[in-house]
């Protein structure tokens, strides 16, 4: 029997390419718990070098963002800004009706 790989392992090797992080994070924003965003956010971080890497580029606390990006997290509109910016992101507004 294969030995099966890890979800995870392989959701953070598909979150290494800036697509597929995109749809990712663009899919969480649909969830009606805005939670769920978060915890994509934080994902992506994890796949691109983890919360160390997006302190650094951030310029925001480590443990401010592992708070941030929790389940009960809450993000500032400019922290949010300072997350998507250093993960290579940034904020769009879109119509409703496409």
């Amino acid at each position: 029997m294969k030995p099966s790989k890890s979800y995870r392992e392989e959701l953070l090797k598909a979150l290494k390419d800036p697509s597929e992080a995109l749809l990712y994070l663009d899919a969480a924003l649909e969830d009606p718990d805005k939670r769920v965003f978060l915890l994509a956010l934080r994902d992506v971080a994890a796949a691109q070098g983890g919360m160390v890497a997006l302190s650094r580029r951030s310029d925001l606390n480590r443990e401010n963002l592992y708070r941030t990006l929790s389940q009960g997290g809450n993000p500032s509109f400019l922290g949010l800004g300072a997350i998507l910016k250093a993960l290579g992101f940034r904020l769009a507004v879109k119509p409703l009706r496409a």
